[in-house]
């Protein structure tokens, strides 16, 4: 069995401690993209990093998940101020509110139908905003499950993770909706990604677990050795496993495909990890809420 790769962590200071980054994301343009969510900032890192951020105004919205759009630009949802957002390369902001109160959009992807696919925490609702920034949304059948992060599956579908329903969604283009339960109770389920080998993986902050779903609802679940590590973000590595966040244990994971789980500390105390992505340069990067983004690289 090969041995536990070793990382390398390298840590960027992107801001102080109060702004809080939080989700990040890979851009076209060769760098890292980030959310400041107590700042109302978005932020650039480049694989060296050198750092830029631009002010969102309001800047009171919560910026919380960002994914690169299909147009060449980042679009992020504002879960307090219920708007998504653009954001071009060059740093010029758009914003698009939402036709329901107190939507609380959280999670955002870029779709197989051009447009992005996001969740509407607050409302219990999967939207689809276009480029253009027209906005269809979609009812849940389950009242109160607070769908949060959203991924697009190998099958074309949309995948999301039900926090207070316990549950998987996938929702099709036409707003068919999907729901598989978890067998955990109490699993609390936020991330999720596609990993690449035909199923989706998604983590369980509840209960401590990382999880595996198939297209056809088939589920296995993988406990972390610290149940109480609170798992957030995952997102696939390009060495074929799957990278997560344990927000509440100050460490990065990784498993492989059939289950083994190997963890990292972070040298920086009560860090706060919580969106992690493969950037640029093939290392995985993750948004350290505590002000600064860390780098992990295997040799």
């Amino acid at each position: 069995m090969p041995g536990r790769p070793a990382v390398c962590v390298t840590e960027f200071s992107v801001s102080d401690r109060e702004a809080g980054p939080y989700g990040i994301t890979t851009g076209p343009d060769g760098a890292l993209w980030f959310t400041m969510v107590h700042d109302g900032r978005i932020g650039r890192i480049t694989p060296d990093g050198e750092t830029t951020s631009h002010r969102l105004v309001p800047d009171d919205g919560g910026p919380s998940v960002i994914a690169a759009g299909p147009d060449g630009a980042l679009w992020f949802t504002e879960f307090r101020g219920h708007r998504i957002g653009r954001v071009g390369t060059g740093g010029d902001i758009t914003s698009f509110p939402l036709p329901t109160p107190e939507a609380g959009p959280f999670g955002i992807v870029a779709g197989p139908d051009g447009a992005l696919w996001f969740t509407e925490a607050g409302a219990g609702r999967v939207g689809r905003i276009t480029t253009g920034g027209h906005v269809t949304e979609f009812g849940l059948p389950v009242p109160g499950a607070f769908p949060s992060v959203i991924t697009t599956g190998p099958d074309d579908r949309l995948w999301f993770t039900m926090n207070r329903a316990n549950a998987i969604g996938a929702i099709a283009g036409d707003g068919a909706v999907t729901v598989h339960e978890l067998p955990t109770p109490a699993a609390a389920p936020v991330g999720i990604t596609d990993g690449g080998d035909g199923a989706l993986w998604f983590v369980e902050i509840g209960a401590g677990q990382v999880g595996r779903i198939t297209p056809d609802g088939r589920i296995d679940e993988f406990a972390l050795p610290d149940p109480a590590s609170r798992p957030h973000a995952i997102a696939a590595g390009a060495d074929g496993n799957c990278w997560f966040t344990e927000w509440g244990a100050n460490r990065v994971g990784r498993i492989t495909p059939g289950g083994r789980i190997d963890e990292y500390d972070l040298p920086s105390p009560s860090s706060e990890p919580h969106g992690i992505v493969q950037g640029p340069d093939g290392a995985m990067w993750t948004a350290l809420e505590t002000g600064t983004v860390a780098r992990l690289a295997t040799h």
